[in-house]
């Protein structure tokens, strides 16, 4: 019985790490969404790239929900003030890291909204 036990505790940790995400973290969602901005144009964002890098999903969706369309239907409903995720997540994580000395995202308006 001891013998069994112990087989099926080796076999069971065998397979964990296969089991794990590659790189602790899951690539869930489209790898790139465009993100509807109103007057300013549209909003590319590479969506596996920030997976990637960030390694924790509630950094961005601990504020809205992994649905499309969230971010403005939180707008439309007031629980969600307009460019607070622009300017309170992503223009401050990418200026972090650009202080850091890190590669980082852009920290322009311009340069996310897609003003054709």
């Amino acid at each position: 019985m001891l013998k069994q036990i112990v087989f099926f505790f080796l076999v069971t940790m065998a397979w964990i790490p296969l089991a794990a995400p590659v790189g602790g973290v899951e690539n869930k969602g489209a790898e790139e969404i465009v993100i509807p901005s109103g007057k300013r144009g549209d909003v590319p964002f590479p969506h596996r790239q920030h997976q990637d890098k960030l390694q924790d999903c509630n950094i961005c969706h601990g504020l809205f929900p992994q649905i499309p369309g969230s971010i403005n239907t939180l707008k439309a409903e007031g629980k969600l003030a307009s460019k607070q995720i622009m300017n309170k997540q992503c223009v401050k994580c990418h200026r972090e890291k650009r202080q850091a000395g890190e590669p980082s995202g852009p920290i322009s308006c311009n340069t996310c909204h897609d003003q054709e």
